[in-house]
Order: structure tokens, then C-alpha cells, then sequence
């Protein structure tokens, strides 16, 4: 059965540089790191040591709090170096990769004899229990947790985001096996969006609800498609996960291998040929960005991830865990004269006063880091409501996170957001307020308050 949904507030903002539907190898990276900080709120204990050999899914470190989550060497090879920062804080596990990879073997796995306590002990075990999230909160999930739902947004919204249409094209076999497994971890529906005039290779699999979306970003985040299909309540939980990551647990389950490939998207208008790269969780961003060729090396950002939520990288750093993409776009380091007082047509914004966005709705716009303004206190400017398009007062809720109000986040929706859903209202807010910064302390606080 399919529903649709179809989102009427947002923003799509359409950059230039969008990836060409190709996708060619990645030189192979000789460093890989995994940084604990990709895992929020995990606190790491060392399982493999410096100069320890591992071989890819084997584990690098546990969770303090829970020994049986383990997270994974995405490549075979050396621990050349585990880092540390302020008080001894791990930073990331550097490992040098050997030429010729070699597996640890899990086991192929018949998902329709498992059970799903079975399939989550066989998760734990070969490392990918942290692909798994869990509203609320947006973090890894916890297995002695039962969801209400699982939810897989296939819709790409976000802007230069790798479009899951075309990523996922041929491995509807991996995908199966691994909604099956899904299904048997919770008492209700895996639900899955996808786009309405898409051709998503996860709407013709079995034992999934599907549902079509049309809409502005942010209609692919999976917190919008939750709010419209099976809102989260006090005391529930929902899990989601990526449809990436769909792959990896398929393929685990098919052939006994952890597969940490990733199918990326390199985009941004400082890259002379965007296009998609096959490389490895953790590699290194030269292995992709400079084999491509950038127009201007020495005045650029590297972004693993989307311009909205990404991190900003240096050259020598590494692919997120969770990133599909890596987006390269000019540093915004120049500042107009008296560009507050003139009309623009070059930059986007909801707004119809000075700026002329909404005259040219197909137009792309090559934009840069620049915030065009000051941080500054909460300006109440009405905007905020026209791009959030979930049964919330985000001003209210981004006030009542600043201050540490409980009550009041409780009572404004807090377990329903991550702190992506913020980022548009980050993007034009005229305060320069970090909001998806706000909302994660917010909701690290309730965390640890509430629980």
C-alpha cells in the first residue's frame, strides 16, 4: 500500500555543480580513519591497539556503556595511529590499509530462518548495529530498545546530495535481505519513502510500507516523513536508517563480509568534473577531491557531507561514516561594499525583500561560505516558519534549548527533531544563530536528563 505525502513549506536550494550520473573507482586511499566523534555520545574503549593487524569488520572499539556494540575496521591492515586530543580524548583510529584486503567472515546468514533476536545479535557482533539511529535523540540505537517502526528515506532533498535512485540501482537483492531483516526487529512497519516521480529501486521490495513524497527539502529528511506517517509520542522510539547502509547489512548477510563501500557524490562548483566515486567509509578526501581536479585549490572548502550539515574537512582528512557525499564550493572570505544596501540577484533567500531569488525558480546559484552577516541575538523575523514544515515553533524551541528549559522542550516537540531539521532555518537566519548546534546540546541534555 502506498500513501503519499507531499511537503508545501522548505527550500530547495539549487547549486551548481550537481554530480553527473557516472560513477568511476576512487584512487584507493593508503590511510583510513574512524572518528568516535561520528558516533554521537559513544564513549570508546581500544579493542585493537597501536600496531595491532585487523581485518576489515574487525573491531576497533566498543561502546563504555555497552561492550557488545562494536564498531569496525572499514579496510584490512595496521592501527598506524590512534589520536588523542585534550585529556587524552580519542580523536580517530588511523589505519594504514594493506594492497590486498582480507575479510573477517561473519557467516552467510537464510534471514527468513532468523529470528529477530538472532539477526541482532549477528548485528552487534559483525559491527553494524551503529548504521541503526533511534529517535528520539538521533543516536545510535539501543538493541534492548523495541521501535514502534523503522523508517528509510530513499528521497534526496538536500542540495548536491547523492541521489539515491541512481546509487542504488542494481542491488534491490541486498536491499531485500536486508528489510527482511529489518522487519523482524520491530512489531510494526518498515517504512520507506521514496521520491513521487522517482524511479527508486526500494519501492518494489516486499515487506516494507511505501510511501511517495513531493516537496521542498527538507521533505527528505526521515524526521518529516515520521511526522507524517506515525508521529513519535513520550516513551516511543523509531529507528532509522540510511538506504547506503541498507547495502553493507544486505551484503553482510548475503556473503559473511562487512563491505564498508561507499557510492559518493563529489559536487560543488569548484570541481571541474562532478560525478560519483566508489570508495571506502573513512577514506582519505585527496583520494576523491584532487584526482578529480578543483578550480581553485589554495580558496576552497572540502565538506564531507551537504553544504547544509556537513563537516568541514582539511585535504589530508577523511570521509565521514555517515557521509555520502563530499561537496567542494569557494571559500567565502570577500565581503561586498555596502552589499546589505542593494539589491541582489546572485544569492538565495525566502524572503522577497531585495533579494530576487524568486523571479528565477530554475536558476543555480554558485554560492560560497560566506554568512553575509554577524551572529547576533534572536531576531524575530517570521521566517523561520515558512522552511520547517514539521507542527512546530522552531524560534520557541531553539529559546527553550538556549536557556535549558526541560518542560518547555518536552512540550514543544523536542523528541520529534534531529538537529539536520534546523539546518535551513540556520541557513537564513538573519541572527547567524547555530541552530543545529543548539538543538544537539538540547537534545544531549534531555538525553541525559530524561533518557
Amino acid at each position: 500500500m502506498s500513501k503519499d505525502i507531499r511537503i508545501r513549506k522548505g527550500l530547495d536550494i539549487k547549486l551548481v555543480g550537481e554530480a553527473e550520473k557516472v560513477t568511476v573507482n576512487a584512487t584507493t586511499s593508503n590511510v583510513y580513519a574512524i572518528k568516535p566523534d561520528d558516533f554521537h555520545g559513544i564513549i570508546p574503549k581500544v579493542i585493537a591497539k597501536q600496531g595491532t593487524e585487523v581485518k576489515a569488520g574487525e573491531p576497533l572499539f566498543h561502546s563504555k556503556s555497552n561492550e557488545n556494540m562494536l564498531f569496525p575496521s572499514p579496510v584490512s591492515g595496521e592501527i598506524l595511529e590512534i589520536v588523542r586530543g585534550a585529556k587524552r580524548k580519542i580523536l580517530a583510529f588511523k589505519i594504514l590499509a594493506d594492497k590486498e584486503q582480507q575479510y573477517a567472515d561473519f557467516g552467510a546468514k537464510d534471514v527468513n530462518a532468523m529470528d529477530g533476536d538472532a539477526i541482532k545479535a549477528h548485528l552487534l557482533a559483525s559491527g553494524c548495529w551503529p548504521f541503526i539511529k533511534q529517535r528520539p535523540y538521533d543516536v545510535i540505537a539501543n538493541p534492548d530498545a523495541t521501535p514502534k517502526a523503522i523508517f528509510i528515506s530513499g528521497y534526496t532533498t538536500a542540495p548536491l546530495e547523492a541521489d539515491n535512485d541512481y546509487v542504488l540501482t542494481g542491488k534491490e537483492n541486498e536491499l531485500q535481505v536486508a528489510v527482511t531483516a529489518l522487519s523482524k526487529l520491530t512489531k510494526g512497519n518498515v517504512h520507506v519513502s521514496v521520491g513521487k516521480n522517482g524511479n527508486s529501486p526500494l519501492a518494489g521490495l516486499n515487506n516494507i510500507s511505501v510511501h511517495r513524497v513531493s516537496g521542498p527539502h527538507p521533505a527528505g529528511n526521515v524526521s518529516v516523513q515520521i511526522a507524517k506517517i506515525d508521529p513519535i509520542n513520550k516513551g516511543e522510539v523509531v529507528w532509522t536508517i540510511s538506504p547506503q547502509d541498507l547495502l553493507i547489512i544486505g551484503e553482510l548477510l548475503l556473503t559473511g563480509k562487512f563491505n564498508a563501500e561507499r557510492t559518493i557524490a563529489l559536487a560543488g562548483s569548484s570541481v571541474k568534473t562532478p560525478k560519483y566515486y566508489r570508495t571506502k567509509i573513512g577514506a582519505e578526501v585527496a583520494s576523491v577531491v584532487y584526482n578529480s581536479g578543483v578550480i581553485d585549490e589554495g580558496n576552497i572548502r572540502v565538506i564531507s557531507g551537504n553544504v547544509l550539515t556537513g563537516e568541514n574537512v582539511k585535504p589530508d582528512g577523511h570521509l565521514g561514516y555517515y557521509n555520502s557525499s563530499i561537496t567542494v564550493i569557494p571559500e567565502g572570505d570577500d565581503y561586498e561594499f555596502f552589499g546589505w544596501n542593494k539589491p541582489v540577484f546572485n544569492k538565495i533567500s525566502p524572503s522577497r525583500a531585495l533579494t530576487f531569488s524568486w523571479l528565477f525558480p530554475n536558476k543555480k546559484y554558485d554560492l560560497n561560505t560566506n554568512t553575509n552577516g554577524e551572529h547576533r541575538a534572536f531576531v524575530v523575523t517570521g521566517n523561520y516558519e515558512s522552511v520547517f514544515p514539521l507542527d512546530i515553533y522552531p524560534l520557541q524551541l531553539l529559546k527553550a534549548c538556549a536557556v535549558n528549559d526541560l518542560d518547555a522542550m518536552e512540550q514543544l516537540g523536542m523528541y520529534e527533531v534531529a538537529p539536520e531539521d534546523f539546518a535551513l532555518t540556520e541557513f537564513i537566519c538573519v541572527s547567524k544563530q547555530p541552530h543545529q548546534q543548539i538543538i544537539r546540546e538540547g537534545l544531549d541534555l534531555m538525553l541525559k536528563e530524561i533518557g
